[in-house]
């Protein structure tokens, strides 16, 4: 245990891998970045997507502090607590009073939503149950009786509102993933026919029968389970046009991430642009690689390294235009054996890579034999004695620390594996007997988004950008942008083309053939 405790002071680089100073300043400076569009059309439209507030507003700033650090971070690295100053500008005052401004907005229009949708199930379900109990009520004396057709109908009602009730439930009473700019329209409809459909049965009742105090009431029953069977095909229409008609493919999307090029493709059904956004969200954090700035700084280091070796000198005083010349010219001639020096940069990172490999998967390998036979000899001692899987991921941890810490340097993953992180992952491989093998893919393979620690890829807020209104449906040839702190998604839209087919029948006894044979072949 005492090797595992000096072992995570000496990894502490995991945890503290930017001065506090540092970080704080930086933080500042990026929280008050906001995604703006820079184009200067007035046809582009640009909406937000957030998702529910109880989530917290973390970027890659700890990525961002990584850019900076060189190859020793883990050993030289030392962690400064303190205060750090920066300066706000009335800009940003402005602009962070705007984004609370708009967060209260949509809180509320969320909210008043579900509070006219709440109102109005309510008033639909106790609509039916008013129309039989009204007339009990006010006129009991003069009703005709209730014979077994009648009280048959008082069963039927009661189950039909069952049904209802759990089909509404099942449909429209869901955790709401995200907040839309806009509403959906068919949501809408649906409300709006509904409550047009519920106060016109309430119209005829009060006329026909509050008006006249009708004495029929097989026939008000009947009334009654008339409106709950209209209700019944009315939610029968809301599962077609919110589930079922989005389910044909009809569009193929495709998704590139602006940064490193990284796409994928989708299939999406009829759905409004704001839609195939949260769908193509949910996709990306699913099915992407986590995103890593810290592999995009080689090229623009390369980039810089070449710039800054060239040197003009301005000797008989020629104008500024001769300089620009010569340092084009001489940024060509450079350019010409660039290629050469990134073929064996890359090779020479792979080779690095490839060692580090090796040496963090022997170190694993024999870290797993060793808590192996550890399980066999704790096997034979007193059940107080034992080890937990959390003791025995600290015991095994100090021996593959070093080459894990390496290699997770080489690939520029350190910023998404803590050590507790870590030490977890390796406690829950202890607990399910995996393998060594299982155990290093999250580090070997860089995974999809969901995979690491929330804290280290979740963005609070999208942002929606489309010429087209996000309200209207996905169409040929329509792009939109969601943008967050880091990067954007850029979606292209094509449609499916229309595949007709043909059928060709063949005849079974036309497979006949003969064998020739000439007198010139050995057979």
């Amino acid at each position: 245990m005492s090797a595992a405790m000096d072992t995570e002071s000496t990894y502490s680089g995991y945890s503290h891998y930017s001065g506090h100073s540092k970080k704080a300043h930086r933080q500042g400076r990026d929280r008050h970045k906001s995604p703006r569009s820079k184009d200067g059309s007035r046809s582009e439209k640009s909406v937000t997507i957030q998702t529910p507030p109880a989530e917290p507003l973390l970027g890659n700033d700890a990525s961002r502090a990584e850019e900076g650090q060189d190859d020793n971070w883990g050993e030289t690295t030392t962690a400064i607590t303190g205060t750090s100053e920066h300066s706000i500008s009335q800009e940003d005052i402005a602009r962070i009073s705007k984004d609370l401004e708009d967060s209260v907005g949509l809180d509320c229009k969320r909210y008043l939503g579900l509070t006219v949708a709440a109102v109005l199930g309510l008033l639909v379900f106790l609509t039916p149950i008013a129309f039989i109990l009204l007339p009990q009520i006010l006129w009991r004396d003069d009703l005709e009786p209730c014979g077994t057709v009648c009280e048959g109908l008082f069963i039927s009602v009661a189950f039909k509102l069952l049904i209802l009730l759990i089909g509404t439930w099942a449909l429209f009473f869901r955790q709401p993933k995200a907040d839309l700019p806009r509403v959906f329209v068919f949501r809408v409809f649906l409300l709006v026919l509904i409550f047009l459909f519920v106060f016109s049965y309430w119209l005829f009742y009060g006329v026909r029968i509050l008006d006249s105090k009708d004495t029929n009431y097989q026939g008000i029953v009947q009334y009654a389970v008339s409106l709950v069977d209209a209700l019944l095909f009315i939610h029968y229409l809301a599962i077609v046009l919110l589930e079922l008609r989005q389910l044909q493919p009809m569009f193929a999307v495709k998704v590139v991430r602006s940064t490193d090029g990284e796409s994928r493709y989708y299939s999406l059904g009829h759905l409004s642009i704001q839609r195939a956004a949260l769908v193509v969200l949910e996709n990306y954090y699913r099915d992407f690689t986590v995103y890593n700035p810290a592999l995009l700084t080689a090229s623009k280091s390369r980039a810089a390294k070449h710039m800054a070796g060239l040197k003009v000198y301005n000797v008989d005083g020629n104008n500024a235009s001769g300089q620009s010349r010569a340092m084009i010219a001489a940024a060509a001639r450079r350019r010409d054996s660039s290629h050469n020096e990134l073929y064996y940069e890359e090779a020479d990172h792979e080779r690095r890579v490839r060692k580090r490999r090796a040496r963090l998967v022997v170190a694993v390998e024999e870290a797993f034999t060793h808590i192996k036979r550890l399980q066999a000899e704790e096997q034979q001692k007193a059940p107080g004695e034992m080890m937990d899987p959390r003791e025995a991921a600290q015991a095994i941890f100090p021996s593959m620390a070093r080459a894990l810490q390496k290699y997770l340097r080489t690939t520029r993953q350190q910023q998404y594996h803590s050590m507790e992180s870590i030490l977890q992952h390796l406690s829950f491989c202890i607990t399910n007997n995996m393998t060594p093998k299982a155990f290093l893919e999250r580090y070997l393979n860089p995974g999809p988004t969901l995979q690491y620690d929330r804290d280290r890829w979740f963005s609070k807020q999208w942002t929606l950008v489309s010429e087209e209104a996000v309200t209207s449906g996905l169409q040929d040839g329509v792009v939109f942008v969601l943008k967050c702190l880091d990067f954007s998604l850029v979606v292209n839209v094509k449609k499916i083309p229309f595949i007709k087919l043909s059928e060709e029948f063949i005849d079974p006894k036309s497979h006949k053939f003969v064998l020739r044979l000439q007198s010139e072949t050995s057979v």
